[in-house]
Protein backbone atom coordinates (compact mmCIF):
# COMPACT_ATOMS: atom_id res chain seq x y z
CA UNK A 1 0.00 0.00 0.00
CA UNK A 2 1.17 3.51 -0.85
CA UNK A 3 -0.31 6.56 0.88
CA UNK A 4 -0.50 9.99 -0.72
CA UNK A 5 0.61 12.54 1.88
CA UNK A 6 1.23 16.25 2.41
CA UNK A 7 3.16 18.34 4.95
CA UNK A 8 2.13 21.67 6.47
CA UNK A 9 4.58 23.63 8.64
CA UNK A 10 5.54 27.31 8.78
CA UNK A 11 9.11 26.44 9.83
CA UNK A 12 11.30 25.78 6.73
CA UNK A 13 13.71 23.47 8.58
CA UNK A 14 10.89 21.33 9.97
CA UNK A 15 9.25 21.21 6.53
CA UNK A 16 12.50 20.11 4.88
CA UNK A 17 13.13 17.44 7.54
CA UNK A 18 9.71 15.86 7.12
CA UNK A 19 10.07 16.04 3.33
CA UNK A 20 13.33 14.11 3.57
CA UNK A 21 11.63 11.48 5.75
CA UNK A 22 8.76 11.11 3.29
CA UNK A 23 11.08 10.76 0.31
CA UNK A 24 13.00 7.87 1.88
CA UNK A 25 9.82 6.03 2.90
CA UNK A 26 8.61 3.74 0.07
CA UNK A 27 5.04 3.57 1.39
CA UNK A 28 4.56 7.36 1.09
CA UNK A 29 4.10 9.60 -1.92
CA UNK A 30 4.53 13.35 -1.35
CA UNK A 31 1.67 15.23 -3.01
CA UNK A 32 2.34 18.66 -1.54
CA UNK A 33 4.11 20.75 1.08
CA UNK A 34 2.68 23.97 2.46
CA UNK A 35 4.19 26.82 4.48
CA UNK A 36 0.88 27.91 6.00
CA UNK A 37 -2.60 26.67 6.76
CA UNK A 38 -3.98 28.99 4.08
CA UNK A 39 -1.80 27.34 1.43
CA UNK A 40 -2.86 23.92 2.71
CA UNK A 41 -6.59 24.69 2.45
CA UNK A 42 -6.23 25.61 -1.22
CA UNK A 43 -3.79 22.82 -2.06
CA UNK A 44 -5.72 20.04 -0.36
CA UNK A 45 -8.95 21.14 -1.99
CA UNK A 46 -7.29 20.79 -5.39
CA UNK A 47 -5.50 17.54 -4.57
CA UNK A 48 -6.80 15.61 -1.53
CA UNK A 49 -4.41 13.30 0.31
CA UNK A 50 -4.66 10.24 2.54
CA UNK A 51 -2.32 11.50 5.25
CA UNK A 52 -1.41 15.01 6.42
CA UNK A 53 1.56 15.82 8.68
CA UNK A 54 0.33 19.03 10.27
CA UNK A 55 2.04 21.53 12.54
CA UNK A 56 -0.26 22.88 15.23
CA UNK A 57 1.15 26.31 16.12
CA UNK A 58 0.98 28.47 12.99
CA UNK A 59 -0.02 32.13 12.49
CA UNK A 60 -3.51 33.20 11.39
CA UNK A 61 -4.98 29.67 11.23
CA UNK A 62 -3.53 26.95 13.46
CA UNK A 63 -3.38 23.23 12.81
CA UNK A 64 -6.28 22.36 15.12
CA UNK A 65 -8.57 24.76 13.23
CA UNK A 66 -7.31 23.52 9.86
CA UNK A 67 -7.95 19.89 10.83
CA UNK A 68 -11.66 20.71 11.18
CA UNK A 69 -11.77 22.06 7.62
CA UNK A 70 -10.34 19.16 5.65
CA UNK A 71 -12.20 16.02 4.49
CA UNK A 72 -12.77 13.31 7.10
CA UNK A 73 -11.06 10.83 4.77
CA UNK A 74 -7.72 12.60 5.34
CA UNK A 75 -6.02 11.29 8.44
CA UNK A 76 -3.88 13.69 10.46
CA UNK A 77 -0.58 13.30 12.28
CA UNK A 78 0.05 16.43 14.33
CA UNK A 79 3.60 17.73 14.69
CA UNK A 80 4.50 20.34 17.30
CA UNK A 81 7.11 21.44 19.81
CA UNK A 82 4.49 21.90 22.52
CA UNK A 83 3.25 18.83 24.38
CA UNK A 84 0.22 20.58 25.88
CA UNK A 85 -1.59 20.30 22.56
CA UNK A 86 -1.77 16.50 22.68
CA UNK A 87 -5.18 16.27 24.34
CA UNK A 88 -6.69 18.85 21.99
CA UNK A 89 -5.20 16.94 19.07
CA UNK A 90 -6.99 13.76 20.03
CA UNK A 91 -10.27 15.66 20.44
CA UNK A 92 -10.26 16.22 16.69
CA UNK A 93 -9.57 12.55 16.05
CA UNK A 94 -5.91 12.78 15.09
CA UNK A 95 -4.29 9.52 14.07
CA UNK A 96 -1.09 10.30 15.94
CA UNK A 97 0.93 13.05 17.60
CA UNK A 98 4.65 13.70 17.08
CA UNK A 99 6.66 15.96 19.39
CA UNK A 100 9.51 17.93 17.81
CA UNK A 101 12.37 17.31 17.26
CA UNK A 102 11.07 14.28 15.35
CA UNK A 103 13.34 11.32 14.71
CA UNK A 104 12.91 9.02 11.74
CA UNK A 105 11.97 5.98 13.94
CA UNK A 106 9.21 8.08 15.57
CA UNK A 107 8.07 9.21 12.14
CA UNK A 108 7.93 5.60 10.93
CA UNK A 109 5.83 4.53 13.91
CA UNK A 110 3.22 7.06 12.83
CA UNK A 111 3.47 5.92 9.20
CA UNK A 112 2.96 2.29 10.22
CA UNK A 113 -0.06 3.28 12.32
CA UNK A 114 -1.49 5.07 9.29
CA UNK A 115 -0.86 2.07 7.03
CA UNK A 116 -2.65 -0.22 9.48
CA UNK A 117 -5.56 2.22 9.77
CA UNK A 118 -6.01 2.43 5.99
CA UNK A 119 -5.68 -1.33 5.60
CA UNK A 120 -8.60 -1.83 7.98
CA UNK A 121 -10.60 1.02 6.42
CA UNK A 122 -10.23 -0.30 2.88
CA UNK A 123 -11.05 -3.84 3.93
CA UNK A 124 -14.21 -2.68 5.66
CA UNK A 125 -15.28 -0.23 2.92
CA UNK A 126 -18.70 -0.71 1.41
CA UNK A 127 -20.05 -3.17 3.99
CA UNK A 128 -20.11 -3.70 7.73
CA UNK A 129 -17.35 -6.30 7.40
CA UNK A 130 -15.92 -5.20 10.73
CA UNK A 131 -19.07 -6.45 12.44
CA UNK A 132 -19.94 -9.95 13.53
CA UNK A 133 -22.30 -11.07 16.25
CA UNK A 134 -23.68 -14.01 18.15
CA UNK A 135 -26.79 -14.34 20.29
CA UNK A 136 -25.77 -11.99 23.09
CA UNK A 137 -22.75 -10.02 21.87
CA UNK A 138 -21.10 -8.23 19.00
CA UNK A 139 -17.50 -8.42 17.74
CA UNK A 140 -15.84 -5.23 16.54
CA UNK A 141 -12.38 -4.27 15.34
CA UNK A 142 -10.63 -1.95 17.76
CA UNK A 143 -6.94 -1.06 17.75
CA UNK A 144 -6.33 -3.90 15.27
CA UNK A 145 -7.94 -6.48 17.56
CA UNK A 146 -11.32 -8.18 17.39
CA UNK A 147 -13.12 -7.28 20.62
CA UNK A 148 -16.20 -9.09 21.94
CA UNK A 149 -18.74 -6.71 23.50
CA UNK A 150 -21.79 -8.17 25.31
CA UNK A 151 -24.99 -6.36 24.40
CA UNK A 152 -25.95 -6.13 28.08
CA UNK A 153 -22.74 -4.23 28.88
CA UNK A 154 -23.31 -1.44 26.36
CA UNK A 155 -24.68 1.78 27.88
CA UNK A 156 -24.74 3.76 24.65
CA UNK A 157 -22.88 4.24 21.37
CA UNK A 158 -21.68 7.53 19.93
CA UNK A 159 -20.97 8.11 16.24
CA UNK A 160 -17.95 10.26 15.29
CA UNK A 161 -17.52 10.70 11.54
CA UNK A 162 -16.18 7.33 10.41
CA UNK A 163 -15.79 5.92 13.94
CA UNK A 164 -18.12 4.80 16.70
CA UNK A 165 -17.47 4.76 20.44
CA UNK A 166 -18.95 2.01 22.61
CA UNK A 167 -19.49 3.21 26.18
CA UNK A 168 -19.52 0.17 28.47
CA UNK A 169 -20.35 -0.42 32.11
CA UNK A 170 -17.20 -2.52 32.49
CA UNK A 171 -14.59 -0.08 31.14
CA UNK A 172 -13.49 3.44 32.07
CA UNK A 173 -12.60 4.27 28.46
CA UNK A 174 -14.91 3.69 25.49
CA UNK A 175 -14.05 1.13 22.80
CA UNK A 176 -13.29 2.92 19.52
CA UNK A 177 -14.03 1.14 16.24
CA UNK A 178 -13.97 2.07 12.57
CA UNK A 179 -17.50 1.64 11.27
CA UNK A 180 -20.65 3.46 10.20
CA UNK A 181 -23.29 4.18 12.86
CA UNK A 182 -26.09 3.17 10.47
CA UNK A 183 -24.45 -0.23 9.84
CA UNK A 184 -24.15 -0.73 13.57
CA UNK A 185 -27.78 0.29 14.13
CA UNK A 186 -28.91 -2.37 11.65
CA UNK A 187 -26.80 -5.02 13.41
CA UNK A 188 -27.97 -4.40 16.99
CA UNK A 189 -31.08 -6.09 18.43
CA UNK A 190 -33.97 -3.67 17.77
CA UNK A 191 -35.81 -4.70 20.91
CA UNK A 192 -32.82 -3.67 23.03
CA UNK A 193 -31.27 -0.65 21.28
CA UNK A 194 -32.77 2.53 19.86
CA UNK A 195 -31.25 5.38 17.91
CA UNK A 196 -32.31 8.60 19.65
CA UNK A 197 -30.07 11.11 17.87
CA UNK A 198 -28.07 11.24 14.66
CA UNK A 199 -24.97 10.59 16.80
CA UNK A 200 -26.30 8.29 19.55
CA UNK A 201 -27.77 4.81 20.03
CA UNK A 202 -28.85 3.87 23.57
CA UNK A 203 -29.43 0.58 25.36
CA UNK A 204 -33.11 0.81 26.29
CA UNK A 205 -32.62 -1.47 29.29
CA UNK A 206 -30.02 0.90 30.79
CA UNK A 207 -32.16 4.06 30.77
CA UNK A 208 -32.43 5.53 34.27
CA UNK A 209 -34.65 8.50 33.47
CA UNK A 210 -35.81 10.84 30.71
CA UNK A 211 -35.60 14.47 31.72
CA UNK A 212 -36.25 17.55 29.55
CA UNK A 213 -35.37 15.90 26.28
CA UNK A 214 -32.37 14.03 27.64
CA UNK A 215 -31.91 10.34 28.40
CA UNK A 216 -30.04 9.62 31.62
CA UNK A 217 -27.84 6.50 31.57
CA UNK A 218 -25.63 5.90 34.62
CA UNK A 219 -24.54 9.52 34.89
CA UNK A 220 -24.44 10.30 31.16
CA UNK A 221 -26.98 12.63 29.57
CA UNK A 222 -27.83 11.77 25.94
CA UNK A 223 -29.74 14.30 23.81
CA UNK A 224 -32.86 13.22 21.92
CA UNK A 225 -33.03 14.43 18.32
CA UNK A 226 -36.30 15.83 17.01
CA UNK A 227 -36.59 13.20 14.26
CA UNK A 228 -36.19 10.37 16.78
CA UNK A 229 -38.47 11.75 19.51
CA UNK A 230 -41.67 10.12 18.25
CA UNK A 231 -40.15 6.63 18.16
CA UNK A 232 -38.78 7.07 21.68
CA UNK A 233 -42.16 8.24 22.95
CA UNK A 234 -43.82 5.22 21.32
CA UNK A 235 -41.39 2.93 23.13
CA UNK A 236 -42.03 4.70 26.43
CA UNK A 237 -45.80 4.39 25.86
CA UNK A 238 -45.52 0.63 25.36
CA UNK A 239 -43.54 0.27 28.57
CA UNK A 240 -45.48 2.71 30.78
CA UNK A 241 -48.06 1.31 33.21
Amino acid sequence: MKLKCAITDDEPLALDLLESYVKKTPSLELAGKFHSAGEAVAGLKEEPVDLLFLDIQMPELDGIELSRMIPASTRIVFTTAFGQYAIEGYKVNALDYLLKPISYPEFMRSVNKALEWFAIARKAAGAPASLAQDKDSIYVKSEYRLVRIPFSGILYVEGLKDYVKFYLDSAEQPVLSLMNLKDLEDSLPHDMFLRVHRSFIVNLKRIKAIDRGRIILDGAGIPVGDTYREELQAHIGRMTL
